[in-house]
């Protein structure tokens, strides 16, 4: 792949140990400059096994998703040479990272800014979305059509995102909101965008967010305050 644009991912991850060497195994490493593992305060061998398989390990012991994925953020900004485009994907297991290469294709052959993979579009395994997640991707991604002219169909974490536009969204959501965030910052910076068909499995071990009533109620909440939040 000579001369295609380069690449980072970035994994949130808490307690992963048991999913995250499969993880940075199998995302494709053409043209990928760096697999940063952001150990969002782990319990587990998390870190450990991160190391092992291959990635660079980032620690942020303080708990929550967007701090996790800007600490990924704020290493990039220090790397000597910037990647062109930055891929987030889950620590669980529960995306097929071999899927990266399907999921940055828009943005090399078509120049698209965002890209989201949909687990809507793509084949779910049985009981791999909870009710909360699939509720929750409904509500949001209609209430982005009538408030925002914008069509997604889903929130999923499996996403690329051409750095330059990245930096200019100025992310700021330190937990349950990063996603629809991200997304509606685009919207409002009328960036291009497309969506992109993901498989999605069981993920391995318990969900911090839709696996708990506190994660659901908050997730539920964050999406609801983030949509007007930005109008």
């Amino acid at each position: 792949m000579e001369n295609q644009p380069t690449i980072v991912v970035i994994i949130p991850a808490l307690n992963e140990e048991d999913s995250i060497g499969k993880v940075v195994n199998e995302i494709p490493k053409d043209n990928v400059l760096a697999i940063l593992v952001c150990n969002n305060g782990s319990s587990d061998q998390t870190e450990e096994v991160a190391k092992k398989a291959g990635a660079i390990v980032l620690n942020e012991p303080k708990p929550g998703y967007g701090w996790a994925c800007l600490k990924g953020m704020d290493y990039v900004s220090k790397m000597e040479a910037k990647p062109e485009i930055i891929v987030f994907i889950d620590g669980d297991y529960s995306d097929y990272p071999a899927e990266l290469t399907n999921v940055v294709a828009p943005i090399i052959h078509q120049q698209i800014d965002l890209v989201i993979g949909s687990r809507a579009l793509g084949a779910k395994e049985k009981g791999s979305m909870t009710f909360p997640q699939r509720f929750g991707n409904w509500l949001a991604t209609r209430l982005m059509r009538v408030f925002y002219r914008v069509r997604y169909t889903d929130l999923g974490p499996f996403r690329a995102i051409k750095y330059s536009k990245l930096c200019q969204l100025n992310m700021q959501d330190k937990t349950y909101g990063w996603t629809i965030e991200m997304q509606l910052k685009a919207a409002k910076h009328k960036l291009t965008y497309t969506e992109v068909p993901v498989n999605y499995k069981k993920r391995i071990g318990v969900s911090k967010v839709s696996g708990t009533i506190k994660g659901t109620i908050m997730a539920g909440y964050k999406i609801i305050f983030a949509i007007f939040k930005y109008l």
